[in-house]
Order: C-alpha cells, then sequence, then structure tokens
C-alpha cells in the first residue's frame, strides 16, 4: 500500500471513528454487575486510536502504547471478575467491525494487506498483553487465598498443638494407672475372661493420643534414634492388630524379603504401619469385599532405600484425592479427625522418606520409602544425638 493509500485509510478510519465504536458496542457482551461497563465505549476508543496513530510510531513505541492499555484494562477485568474468554471474545469483535468496513472504502484486499497485518498485530499483541496481565494477577489471587489457607491450617494444628501438650498428660497418667491395674489382674487372675480385650482396646486408645501427640512436637526431648529390624516391627504391628484383624476376617498376605535393618524412632514407624494397617480393615469391613485381603510386601529400591508397600482389595480412591487424603483434618469417616494419614506422611518425612498413595480398580496400596542401613548392627540401640 502507498503512503496516500495509507493516509486515505487513516483517515477513513477517523472519519467514522463513531460509527465504528457504536457497530462494535451492539455486538460486545456487557454484564449489569460489571463496575467498569461505564468504561467499555472509553476503553475501545482507546484501542482504535492506536490503530489510527500506528503508521506515526516504530514497532517498539507501539508495544509500549498497546502494553500500558492493555495491563490498564486487564487491572479492570480482574477487579470486575469477569471471564477471560468473554473478553477475549469482545476485543475480536472490534476487529470484525474494522474488517468489514474495510470492504468499503473502496481499495482492492490486495492494496489493504499491509493495513490488515498492521491490524491485526496491535489486536494480538493487545490480547496477549491483557490475558497475560489477567492471569499473572488471577494466579497471584489464588496463591494468596491459598497461603491464607495453609495459614488458617497452621493455626489449627497450632492450636491443637497447644490443646494436647496440656492435658495429654493429665490424660495418660489415668490410663497408665488403669494399663498398670490390667496387669495386675491378669497375674492374680489369669483366667479372667476379657482383660486381653481390654489390654488391647487400652492400647488402641494409648495410640490414638500418640497421634495427637506428634502434631504438638517434632521431637520429643530426650528421646533417641535407634537401630531396629523391619520384620520384628511389623510382626509386633500384626499382633497389636490380631483382634481386628480377626473381627473383620481379614487375610493378611506378609510377603516381607530378606530383614532390613532401619534407623529412627522405632515407636513412631510402628505408628505409621498401624495407622495404615488399621485403615484397611477398616475399609474392609465397611465395604463388601469377596475374601478381603491386606497384602505386605518390602523390596529394595537401590542401595540406600527400602519400599514397603501395604495393599488392600478395598474400593478405588479417586486419583484426585491421593494427595488430599495426606492433608491435615480431611476425612471421609463421619467420626474420623483427618490426622492419621497426615501423622504417617509428618513421621515418614521426619525421617527422610516419603509416603505414597495408588489406587486402581483391583487394590490400593500406599508406598513408604525410607533409607535402610546394609550393614549388620551389633548393638540394638545406638544413641545418635
Amino acid at each position: 500500500m502507498s503512503t496516500g493509500e495509507q493516509t486515505d485509510l487513516v483517515a477513513f478510519f477517523a472519519q467514522n471513528k463513531q460509527q465504528l465504536v457504536q457497530e462494535w458496542e451492539k455486538t460486545i457482551l456487557i454484564y449489569d454487575g460489571d463496575p467498569f461497563k461505564g468504561k467499555i465505549r472509553e476503553n475501545a476508543e482507546a484501542l482504535f486510536d492506536v490503530i489510527l496513530t500506528m503508521h506515526t510510531l516504530s514497532k517498539e513505541e507501539l508495544l509500549t502504547v498497546i502494553e500500558k492499555i492493555a495491563i490498564g484494562i486487564s487491572k479492570e477485568r480482574v477487579l470486575a471478575d469477569i471471564n477471560i474468554g468473554d473478553f477475549v471474545y469482545n476485543v475480536n469483535t472490534g476487529r470484525t467491525v474494522l474488517y468489514n468496513y474495510l470492504s468499503t472504502t473502496g481499495l482492492t484486499w490486495s492494496e489493504l494487506q499491509k493495513s490488515i497485518n498492521d491490524i491485526n498485530f496491535c489486536f494480538d499483541k493487545f490480547l496477549y498483553f491483557a490475558v497475560s496481565h489477567y492471569s499473572e494477577a488471577k494466579n497471584k489471587i489464588i496463591e494468596e487465598k491459598t497461603m491464607f489457607i495453609d495459614s488458617t491450617h497452621q493455626d489449627r494444628l497450632t492450636l491443637l498443638g497447644q490443646m494436647t501438650s496440656s492435658f495429654i498428660h493429665e490424660f495418660r497418667n489415668p490410663l497408665t494407672s488403669v494399663q498398670g491395674f490390667i496387669q495386675l489382674l491378669k497375674a492374680d487372675y489369669p483366667n479372667m475372661k476379657y482383660l486381653d480385650i481390654i489390654s488391647s482396646e487400652l492400647d488402641q486408645l494409648n495410640f490414638r493420643i500418640s497421634q495427637f501427640l506428634l502434631l504438638s512436637k517434632k521431637e520429643l526431648i530426650g528421646k533417641e534414634k535407634v537401630y531396629f529390624k523391619l520384620n520384628n516391627l511389623i510382626d509386633e504391628v500384626l499382633n497389636f492388630l490380631y483382634p481386628s484383624i480377626l473381627d473383620g476376617k481379614v487375610k493378611i498376605q506378609n510377603h516381607l524379603t530378606g530383614d532390613f535393618t532401619l534407623i529412627g524412632y522405632a515407636d513412631e514407624i510402628r505408628q505409621v504401619f498401624i495407622n495404615i494397617i488399621f485403615n484397611a480393615i477398616d475399609v474392609l469391613n465397611h465395604h463388601e469385599v469377596s475374601l478381603p485381603t491386606i497384602e505386605i510386601k518390602s523390596s529394595l529400591e537401590n542401595d540406600t532405600t527400602i519400599k514397603i508397600s501395604i495393599s488392600n482389595n478395598g474400593p478405588v480412591i479417586p486419583s484426585e484425592l491421593h494427595k488430599t487424603i495426606f492433608e491435615p483434618f480431611f476425612t471421609t469417616k463421619k467420626l474420623g479427625t483427618g490426622l492419621g494419614l497426615f501423622v504417617c506422611k509428618e513421621i515418614i518425612e521426619k525421617h527422610k522418606g516419603k509416603l505414597t498413595c495408588d489406587s486402581s480398580e483391583d487394590k490400593t496400596t500406599f508406598s513408604i520409602f525410607l533409607p535402610v542401613v546394609l550393614d549388620q548392627i551389633d548393638e540394638p540401640e545406638i544413641n545418635l544425638s
């Protein structure tokens, strides 16, 4: 297009600017709740003014002007909380109006080609700057909301920690006394019924109390890491849960390979296994499962890591919940606290490990990855502090 043709086209747009804006206004989507709907015409005129002056600006100057307008309008769209798709649609209707008017200039399409390219450049860059800024602003809002939610959860955990610290010992003292008297009764009356059941239930209660205690302190003062055998620990857990396993008619398939040595807080790792296996028993009890089964496997992943998998053939856990179930206070149980798996994850990560969940129609598997000690340890306990 020659300079004269370009000047004629600019003059044509300038002469028809008001009609162009009016035609555009007829096609756009406007919502009554939009606090900036009164500025829509002003914004449209600003964009059309860029088209009218684009031939007088360098590319860098043109981009600066477009970006400034786009960011200003994008801020309004964010505050208005309007769907960005509607905004893009409105901008493109303005482009269409311009194209329709080009056909009335009397110039051929070959003569208009450069102007069409320039108009497309302006609109495309305008949309790019506006949508990019809109997305960044929205992401920032989401991040702030997420931080607020995380902070709220943290506040709840802090409060919970303070509560447990204040009453946990008062609660445990009478519990310890009761357990002591149960042992005395067992010694005096070895054939008395139900003492084993009472003792088992008290152990379960003590385990639940320990879960809350773990939320109040990351490390217990004076507590020492020890070396312990994985297989022995799991045997202890299965013996502890035997009444629940028997009551639920659950089959345990124990496929532990080797006898690996771990290092850490054995009582905490024991709680992880108890919690995951007990959850599996509970799930199998509350759903009609043919031949309810829990399978426990161990395998060496590499020279430094062991994988322990605990699987059950209960109902599938939806994929979108595989991470959510480890969050504090999340539970699907009517009387659940939502702390069990969260505590498990905290314990495993404290031991430099990882806890994951994988679920399919056939089975649900919780996999625990922990550092393993390959050398034989003679001492049953070593102080690492």
